[in-house]
Parts: C-alpha cells; sequence; structure tokens
C-alpha cells in the first residue's frame, strides 16, 4: 500500500531523513517507534505532502505521490491524524466529523460512514451535538480519527494516539484502532513512543533514528528486544545483536 524508498527530506539546508526505506503492505497496522526528534513526525509531513521530498520516492496504492500536493493525496486515499489532536472547539461532535467529508459526495456513503464511526466510538454519538471543545482528550483522539475514517481513506497515519492520555484511555482507543483494522480492512501506520503498546497493537516494526531505519522486525519479536530498548533511548545499534530483528 505505501512504499518509501531512499527518501530524504528536511528544513532549509537541514536533513532530517537520510535515505529511509520503508514498506507498509495492505491491510496492516506498522508501528514506526523512535524518540523526539528522532524523523518520526518529519517522515508523516513528507508522506503527506506537507514537506518537500528532496529525493528518493513515495509510493501510494502504487502511484508515486511525493510530487502531490496534501489534498491531491487525501483524494488518493492517504490520510494523516496528527498528534496535536486539533479539533475546531466551535463546531459540534457531528460538524467536525462531516469535515472530514469534504472531498466526498456520495451523500448516502457519507451518512453510511458516519455510522460506522459511531460504532467505533459511541461516546461520540451520544455527544454528536455538543461542541467538540467541552469534550475529554481522549474523545478527542477519538474524534479525530473518526474525522479521518471519514475521508474514506485507504490507510490511516497517526501520529502518537497516546499523547497526553491516561493508560485506560490509551488501551480503549488501541482496542478501536485494532477493530477499525479488522472491521474495514484499513491499513495502519501508527507512529508512537509507547513502544510496547504500538508493538502490541502491530505485526511489523521500525525504529528511526537520526533520520535513518535502524532496525525492523515482526512485532512480536521486538517487543521484548535489547536493541529496540537502546535505539529508542537513544543508545547505539551496534552494541546489541539482535538476532530477532533484521533489515
Amino acid at each position: 500500500m505505501l512504499a518509501l524508498k531512499g527518501v530524504e527530506a528536511g528544513y532549509g539546508k537541514l536533513k532530517i531523513l537520510r535515505g529511509i526505506d520503508m514498506t507498509v503492505p495492505d491491510g496492516a497496522i506498522i508501528a514506526l517507534l523512535g524518540g523526539n526528534g528522532t524523523g518520526k513526525s518529519t517522515l508523516l509531513k513528507a508522506i503527506s505532502g506537507l514537506l518537500p521530498v528532496w529525493s528518493g520516492e513515495i509510493l501510494f496504492d502504487g502511484e508515486p505521490i511525493h510530487n502531490k500536493r496534501p489534498h491531491e493525496i487525501v483524494r488518493a486515499g492517504l490520510v494523516q491524524v496528527t498528534q496535536g489532536k486539533d479539533s475546531y472547539p466551535g463546531m459540534t461532535v457531528e460538524e467536525n466529523l462531516m469535515l472530514g467529508a469534504f472531498s466526498r459526495s456520495d451523500r448516502a456513503g457519507v451518512r453510511a460512514d458516519l455510522e460506522k464511526v459511531y460504532g467505533f466510538f459511541p461516546i461520540l454519538k451520544e455527544r454528536r451535538k455538543q461542541l467538540s471543545g467541552l469534550l475529554s482528550g481522549g474523545q478527542v483522539q477519538m474524534l479525530v480519527v473518526g474525522r479521518g475514517l471519514m475521508a474514506k481513506p485507504k490507510m490511516i497515519m497517526l501520529d502518537e494516539p497516546s499523547a497526553a492520555l491516561a493508560p485506560k484511555v490509551v488501551l480503549d482507543i488501541f482496542k478501536q484502532i485494532n477493530r477499525i483494522s479488522r472491521d474495514l480492512g484499513m491499513t495502519i501506520l501508527v507512529v508512537e513512543q509507547n513502544v510496547r503498546m504500538a508493538l502490541l497493537l502491530a505485526s511489523y516494526g521500525y525504529v528511526i533514528h537520526d533520520g535513518k531505519i535502524h532496525l525492523e522486525g515482526d512485532a512480536k519479536d521486538m517487543i521484548d528486544d535489547d536493541a529496540v530498548r537502546l535505539a529508542y533511548l537513544g543508545g547505539t545499534v551496534a552494541e546489541v545483536e539482535s538476532p530477532a530483528l533484521h533489515r
């Protein structure tokens, strides 16, 4: 569904991404892990068209998107849910959700998908007429995920969905992310600092460090691997030999 080949990007003259190679199979949940400042958000911006790609290519569903504008990428079926959990506080929950369908003209399909979102997050249906500025942090996270789904994407990218949320709320949201993947056949890329939770959700994981993919492997093998801890905490990958991980 998504393939990155030698992707480089940055800000001004500062190179952040240094030759990223990465694939996200159709229907899979993939985790991208790393600490602050490792290039995770920059990578998502490059994929979403918010940041120019200096070199390399990004293919989505077999088509190049690295030269497309953000709205064109959304219309192609690739949606990003940003880390900021941004809602429009002066609009109701349902108005926020409907905003996610801005590129669609199939009214019956939009209403059907709205009901699907309410099925995943019943609290949003209960509060559909309430201003989104009155929601809790966890409810806003549900709202922005639901708004992303309203675009009817083939793939959704979630940037730090656990950030600033209580553990129980994180667990509930990750359960629904898993259900979305299963029920809709949705391809999902989860960018997370909550390593264990992300790897329990995903089938495969990548660890980014200093703008490069240093480690990758099956999620079940990465969960308790010392090399992942070293890479995530800023240690040198070469300090540990890790048979569970491979390039």
